[in-house]
């Protein structure tokens, strides 16, 4: 027996509990390293329940969110367990998609959730999704790379900043980028930046009257800023760059400055992972003098 009749958000290993009746579990997930680390949990999944397979499938994050949509918008129950994020899980929730995980047990305390990611995957009170981990962006830098430039990082950066420093640490001959950025294109891959640096710019979406803000100068600037930064300082190539590309970059001492998700900061510093572990500093995501941050709340 195949288990289709729930469909839960973000995987957490207590999350699976729910399905002690089930022969196999089938759980949709993305490529990245925290959910590799996930996988990890299966042994111990399956020593406590070892009548239960659990089948893992592994997504490109732009893949992931075309298949887990059309699957629960069609209710073909590919899946019987899918990491989704803040934004999907309020929208489907309210759908009736999503089940709320109002009996995880005793051992799962959900107050100890931080309350800002606690609010983005609850409706009405109630958690429809457990999060693996929570994010905001930052700036990782190169500090060795930093002090050969005369530079300081400050502790709150702003882009007028990342743009001098990119520019005084790129190093082409020697490999070397004064920064890299997304530019995969996707929501979740460079529109998930482009976004949040927009919003740092005073850029909108829509207005209060719901009328699209695209056109406005804010941002235009934005993406001037942009498309500038990463033409003079960015790596070759990088229209197909997202998360896990610019991590190995930056793991093999290419990049000068990333800004990208905080939970990279395990990566970048694991001297079994990282070339450049013992020379990683981090500030704040950049601002452009409006007081707000290019930085956005995220939960797998």
């Amino acid at each position: 027996m195949k288990l289709r009749t729930l469909t839960l958000g973000l995987l957490s290993a207590s999350t699976l509990a729910f399905a002690a009746h089930a022969e196999s579990i089938t759980i949709a997930t993305v490529n990245n390293g925290d959910m590799v680390r996930m996988q990890k949990l299966t042994e111990d999944f399956t020593k406590a329940n070892p009548d239960i397979q659990l089948n893992w499938v592994t997504l490109e994050e732009n893949v992931l969110r075309e298949r887990v949509t059309t699957d629960i918008a069609t209710k073909g129950g590919q899946y019987d367990v899918m990491t989704i994020g803040t934004y999907e899980v309020p929208i489907w929730a309210k759908q009736s998609w999503l089940l709320p995980l109002d009996k995880l047990g005793d051992d799962y305390d959900a107050k100890d959730i931080i309350p800002a990611i606690a609010g983005g995957l609850s409706v009405d009170g109630k958690l429809y999704a457990a999060p693996f981990y929570g994010e905001s962006s930052f700036v990782m830098y190169r500090k060795d790379l930093m002090e050969k430039a005369g530079l300081k990082m400050p502790d709150a950066p702003t882009w007028d900043f990342i743009k001098q420093a990119a520019d005084k640490m790129t190093d082409r001959a020697n490999g070397v980028n004064g920064v890299c950025l997304r530019g995969k294109a996707g929501w979740g891959e460079n529109m998930a930046f482009l976004t949040a640096m927009s919003n740092s710019f005073g850029a909108r979406w829509f207005d209060e009257n719901w009328k699209p803000q695209f056109d406005q100068p804010e941002w235009k600037n934005t993406l001037q800023f942009y498309v500038d930064l990463m033409k003079a300082d960015g790596p070759e190539g990088a229209s197909s760059n997202g998360f896990n590309e610019n991590l190995a970059l930056f793991q093999q001492g290419k990049c000068g400055m990333w800004i990208d998700a905080t939970v990279a900061a395990s990566f970048v510093s694991d001297p079994k992972a990282s070339q450049v572990a013992d020379k990683v500093g981090y500030a704040l995501a950049p601002d452009n003098g409006l007081g707000k941050r290019g930085n956005w709340l995220w939960a797998w």
